[in-house]
């Protein structure tokens, strides 16, 4: 896959809490780029820092310390207005837990991005219907998220994620409340719309199987990289082994 270079960077990225009298570091001092277009996957066990990271990439939290930029941009020191703005037209978000508007329906939860960017509703309308028949929901556009199956509302957020046609498509555990099957169809149309609209692709998981997937694996382990090793330079490596 060929890059054009970064699409977001971190410089020193910190993040601490107060819990009490103790100063708590959640992410500590974290350097990583990521190309555009490229499919990036964060690994680690269960408090090493991976959300906090996402949430930071995303602009959903503030660093202690250190900054990231996105398409060039450092987001550390925008206003909420500003980086508000920012999300909207650049970043795309899938949450484990779905966050539809649950007085909205499907159709109307993927109109919205769309319409805060100033699109006219006709021009909404249609490239929700567009996405909900993408991810197989053709029909269900007028159902509101509590008659949907939960994997029916992960394919709805994934529209939505993708409707503002985001450089960036950040996602926590997408498939983590879901069985697998329904887990491994969210995955597919995910990689299928990454691949249609040259999405950078940004996932945090637990799921070995799809971390094989990405070109690139950012391990964490109590709040720092320990290992950003590609698959490519990995198969690269093994294959020089054995050749010798």
């Amino acid at each position: 896959m060929n890059h054009d270079g970064p699409i977001i960077q971190t410089r020193n990225l910190t993040r601490r809490f107060r819990s009490g009298p103790k100063t708590i570091t959640v992410l500590d001092d974290v350097s990583v780029s990521v190309n555009r277009g490229e499919f990036v996957a964060i690994m680690g066990p269960s408090g090493s820092g991976k959300s906090t990271m996402l949430a930071l990439l995303a602009g959903l939290d503030r660093p202690s310390a250190g900054g990231v930029s996105i398409d060039g941009e450092a987001i550390e020191s925008m206003s909420e207005d500003r980086l508000a703005l920012l999300r909207r037209r650049k970043v795309g978000f899938v949450f484990q837990s779905f966050h539809l508007l649950g007085n909205f329906t499907a159709l109307e939860n993927v109109m919205l991005p769309v319409e805060l960017l100033g699109e006219p509703s006709s021009r909404a309308r249609a490239r929700a219907a567009e996405l909900l028949d993408r991810v197989g929901l053709d029909g269900r556009g007028h159902h509101y998220p509590t008659q949907l199956s939960g994997g029916e509302q992960q394919r709805v957020a994934l529209a939505r994620a993708f409707a503002p046609d985001p450089a960036v498509l950040m996602a926590d555990e997408p498939t983590g409340n879901l069985d697998g099957e329904n887990g491994r169809i969210v995955l597919d149309m995910m990689l299928s719309l990454r691949r249609d609209h040259g999405t950078t692709l940004v996932l945090v998981t637990h799921d070995a199987a799809l971390a094989e997937l990405s070109d690139r694996v950012i391990r964490l382990r109590d709040g720092r990289v320990v290992d950003t090793e590609s698959h490519a330079a990995a198969e690269a490596s093994v294959g020089a082994e054995a050749a010798r």
